[in-house]
């Protein structure tokens, strides 16, 4: 059995892999910033803590209490809908698990990333491309948080940084009652040529339990089908009820390549249930 102290766990990932951990017989401390969710992890079979991840004295002291194996890190700051509040959670939220992990003796942690933060380049990215750290603002907020958050992990013993493609499933903004959804429906998604890679919210779970066991790296976790907007967004569009919707012309972004997911799938044997957005955008 492996302790592991995780944060996030009641986010889009994050709840989905509690009862993934629990399944596998890990003892599961989940972090939570509110009462409500700690009871539904309770339930669960895991044990609750609750603390902000911004509160660097309240994490310390959770983490410490915990005693983990390992830390898993799956937050994000999504409500706001802003690049802003998500890149402070990666500095900061991060900086506090790090330093907390490393004053318990914690040798392994797991942490989200993102696969599309890569530099700009004519094919799908893959672990060695380096991250686009010349991007111009507003991408540029996003890197640094990027940056800090996979600089911070890097020096656990042992590490693994997820680089999710775009997440879709249920609780993520591509379901039905998300936010591109409501985009869709206001024709505000255009179907363009930036290329864009997808994983499904159950396949990045399993993915994370899988790198409790994977070497230290970065790991793309992301389906086989990376795609342009001018396909997917039209499939996206009819999935979720909305009209088709505009078409630009132009290039793509430089940076808009997609990330190749061989490694994971060639080198570290995970193989997700839903490979293309194709069939898993009305699965």
């Amino acid at each position: 059995m492996t302790r592991i102290f995780l944060a996030g766990s009641t986010g889009v990932v994050g709840h989905r892999l509690v009862p993934l951990l629990l399944e596998a017989g890990h003892h599961v401390t989940g972090m939570t910033r509110s009462a409500a969710s700690a009871t539904r992890l309770h339930a669960l079979g895991a044990e609750p803590v609750i603390a902000d991840a911004l509160d660097r004295e309240r994490v310390a002291a959770a983490v410490a209490m915990a005693r983990p194996d390992v830390v898993m890190h799956q937050l994000t700051d999504l409500s706001a809908g802003t690049s802003a509040t998500n890149a402070l959670l990666r500095t900061e939220g991060t900086r506090n698990l790090v330093d907390a992990a490393q004053a318990a003796g914690v040798r392994r942690i797991v942490a989200q990333s993102i696969a599309w933060a890569y530099a700009p380049g004519t094919e799908p990215a893959d672990e060695q491309t380096a991250l686009d750290t010349h991007a111009p603002e507003p991408r540029r907020t996003t890197i640094r948080g990027i940056e800090a958050l996979e600089s911070a992990v890097r020096e656990a013993p042992e590490w693994v940084v997820l680089r999710y493609g775009l997440l879709y499933g249920a609780g993520t903004w591509y379901a039905p009652d998300g936010l591109r959804a409501e985009q869709a429906r206001a024709g505000q998604l255009t179907a363009d040529a930036d290329i864009s890679s997808f994983v499904h919210a159950d396949d990045a779970a399993t993915a994370a339990v899988k790198a409790l066991e994977w070497p230290s790296g970065a790991v793309n976790v992301c389906d086989d089908d990376p795609a342009p907007g001018r396909e997917w967004v039209p499939a996206f569009c009819a999935a979720v009820g909305a009209d088709p919707p505009p078409t630009a012309t132009g290039e793509r972004a430089a940076w808009a390549r997609g990330a190749s997911n061989r490694h994971a799938r060639e080198e570290l044997g995970w193989v997700p249930r839903h490979p293309t957005w194709r069939s898993g955008f009305v699965s």
